[in-house]
């Protein structure tokens, strides 16, 4: 079984997510389906419930986080009924607006704390905010999370590793030497596959990124690990597995991976 620990499979229109599902499950593809507020979530749950392959994930991304910093109780439930936290986190770079910290900073917060009290795993966006983001989730006291694409400084890199944190590779390895040396860095156990689909390589090549994408991520980091790509897929898969394990909000899945 592949494994894409970060997509937005409800942000392909409606023409596309049949074939998009019907290759999902052709190619036996565990997909975390995360979304950026509720409407999107909604959606990744209605697709999900298409496919025993999907997982929904309900999150407010940095990005939309001034938009519910003023209602985040009336969110509560949604987050009762994930079976994981995300897209969350924070965002530096892309939003340049500093105004904007401060409410994702307290959504964040609102999500970290909801994660640890109910003992989800969390998805994270950290664009920017790397150091920032460390220390959220410190304070928090998370022990269980995804990094997306993780892209900041190393040192922050290390640091996180050594709170046993699993970070996704993704599309973007093909093109950039820092993700590369990225991807060289992540322990063999804490290393995830990704798409960030169908946005992430759009964002790179103009191209809709699809599940068959994942093979090009699985080719270049067998290659740059130097081990067959069956091998380097077996191990993604088994983090997967032991990052779900004995988590009862994704028995399901779990079961499905054994």
């Amino acid at each position: 079984m592949l494994i894409d620990a970060h997509a937005h499979l409800d942000k392909y229109d409606d023409d596309q997510i049949d074939e998009v599902l019907a290759e999902i499950e052709r190619r036996s593809v565990l997909t975390l389906s995360v979304s950026v507020d509720p409407a999107s979530f909604a959606r990744a749950e209605a697709i999900a419930a298409q496919s025993p392959l999907v997982i929904p994930s309900f999150g407010i991304h940095p990005e939309e986080a001034p938009s519910f910093v003023d209602s985040l109780a009336s969110i509560g439930e949604l987050v009762n009924r994930s079976p994981l936290i995300g897209e969350i986190g924070l965002d530096h770079r892309f939003v340049t607006d500093a105004s904007q910290y401060d409410p994702q900073r307290e959504v964040f917060a609102f999500m970290l704390e909801s994660a640890r009290s109910q003992g989800k795993l969390v998805n994270l966006h950290c664009v920017g905010a790397e150091r920032d983001t460390l220390d959220m989730l410190k304070s928090h006291e998370i022990e269980r999370a995804i990094v997306h694409w993780y892209s900041g400084p190393l040192d922050v890199l290390t640091e996180m590793i050594a709170t046993g944190y699993s970070f996704t590779v993704g599309v973007e390895i093909l093109h950039s030497d820092h993700i590369r040396r990225v991807a060289e860095v992540i322990p063999d156990t804490q290393l995830l596959t990704e798409t960030d689909n169908p946005g992430g390589l759009a964002w790179l090549t103009n191209e809709t990124g699809r599940p068959h994408h994942l093979l090009d991520v699985l080719d270049e980091l067998a290659r740059l690990r130097g081990v067959p790509v069956a091998e380097l897929s077996a191990m993604v898969q088994e983090n997967m597995v032991r990052l779900m394990k004995g988590d009862p909000h994704l028995a399901d899945w779990e079961s499905g991976l054994d």
